[in-house]
């Protein structure tokens, strides 16, 4: 019951601040540009805390130890600080634009080169709303005992009841909220966790994860982990923002003069939560801990330790993190809509919003399905479109045939490559399909572009 209870708090708390906070109209899908470096800086940070940052992180801090979670973390700081010289670019290039989409489009005066980057940003929204929906299900049902089906539709109707009021800055009003719930609930269960664990002690004997065997990058057992995890993870991470239409939004959104303070700052306030939540990993590991699964090691680990009144502020903790994605997504979907169609019609904007939900709801309740795989799977999906991107946006010269089938070849060659290497769980196949999936886009990109001519 108490389950119902924090998550009809929560949908009320978002509502009413997006209600309060949105009375000046602004734009649907870039809030006027007008939004400030420490609100920017805070949205930033929410919208890159996702499952994996609540999960993944504190799962390979327990199971590959030190080496795991830097694998995780680097990329995901890294990335954002990539991302700022190109998000300046296109704002400069396309001051009055929206989408990545929209901007390759009018680039390359394309509809197919914009239609594949539509696909790919969309298909990237409906898989990370799937696996929030996923994570949040799942850890929700462990906890209220509600059905797992149920909580992936009830999740989605709260993130959709705020995201559908003024769009991307509902979302960048409620992002500053949960971030705040977030680091708040972090500096509380982690010394508790710790000290109830044992001390500090504990967490460093941690280092190495459950087994003992990961404390140093460069072991047998430190390339195994770079192989089948880090790799993979960092080039689906660094390609990250430049295949996630949230963030070139939020680019088209912030002040211009405040777009590389945002980035910056925002990937140092996210740097704390996977810090903090691994730490419960080290911890879990130092003290001998037994997960039943280990991508739930956070929940169970802090579930047989502390009273259960820490559940509550957990529970505000994920669904904080999971839904500032969904939301982002929301809004990203629904910005893609502005492709073909009037910028200030919001109606089909709201209804993209609604078939996203749909299906993401429909993946999050395929049987087996885990966090990790999907996280990968996505991680490659959306480095795909990384090289023609970076490529044209430095000035570049490509040809509409080369960006298209250079994203067409590397969605048709890499992701089988790497599925294959996921199901068969080797770990040098998924490195593999990572790499031709991101490399294959910008060769064959090239090679097309030198055949057919450059573009005018």
């Amino acid at each position: 019951m108490y389950g119902i209870i924090v998550l009809s708090i929560y949908a009320l708390i978002m509502i009413g601040a997006t209600i309060i906070f949105s009375r000046k109209k602004s734009n649907f899908h870039v809030a006027d540009r007008n939004i400030g470096t420490i609100v920017s800086a805070l949205s930033v940070a929410a919208t890159w805390i996702w499952a994996p940052a609540l999960f993944t992180s504190v799962e390979k801090a327990y199971s590959s130890g030190i080496v795991g979670l830097l694998w995780f973390l680097v990329p995901n700081v890294l990335c954002l600080f990539l991302f700022i010289p190109f998000a300046k670019k296109i704002r400069e290039q396309m001051p009055e634009g929206i989408t990545l989409s929209g901007y390759m489009g009018e680039t390359y005066k394309s509809k197919k080169v914009r239609g594949i980057y539509q696909f790919q940003l969309g298909s990237l929204s409906v898989l990370s709303t799937a696996v929030q929906l996923l994570a949040g299900s799942k850890i929700l049902n462990m906890i209220t005992g509600i059905p797992f089906w149920l909580l992936t539709i009830i999740l989605a109707v709260v993130a959709f009841s705020y995201s559908q009021i003024s769009g991307i800055k509902a979302s960048v009003i409620t992002d500053n909220i949960q971030i705040i719930f977030i680091l708040l609930t972090c500096a509380l269960l982690v010394p508790m966790t710790i000290s109830r664990a044992g001390n500090i002690n504990t967490l460093f004997s941690g280092l190495s994860g459950i087994s003992g065997e990961f404390g140093n990058l460069f072991s047998d057992k430190g390339w195994e982990v770079a192989l089948s995890f880090g790799i993979p993870t960092a080039i689906g991470l660094i390609s990250g923002p430049f295949g996630d239409q949230s963030f070139w939004q939020r680019a088209f959104s912030i002040r211009k003069k405040s777009i590389g303070k945002a980035f910056v700052l925002g990937g140092f306030i996210f740097a704390l939560v996977p810090i903090m939540l691994g730490a419960i990993g080290f911890t879990a590991a130092g003290s001998g801990f037994v997960a039943n699964d280990s991508g739930m090691v956070n929940f169970e680990f802090i579930k047989s330790l502390l009273p259960s009144w820490v559940l509550i502020p957990f529970l505000f903790m994920i669904l904080s993190g999971l839904l500032s994605t969904v939301d982002s997504n929301l809004c990203s979907t629904a910005s893609l809509t502005s492709d073909f169609k009037p910028k200030d019609d919001i109606k089909v904007s709201k209804i993209s919003m609604i078939v996203l939900l749909v299906i993401a709801i429909g993946i999050a309740n395929i049987p087996g399905l885990t966090v990790t795989t999907l996280f990968l799977f996505y991680g490659t999906l959306r480095a795909s479109t990384l090289l023609p991107t970076v490529i044209t946006l430095k000035g570049k010269k490509l040809s509409e045939q080369g960006v298209f089938w250079g994203i067409i070849v590397a969605l048709i060659v890499g992701l089988p490559i790497f599925a294959y290497g996921n199901i068969a769980n080797i770990a040098m196949v998924k490195t593999i399909g990572s790499l031709t999936t991101v490399l294959m886009s910008g060769i064959v990109a090239v090679i097309v572009t030198k055949v057919k001519g450059a573009r005018a």
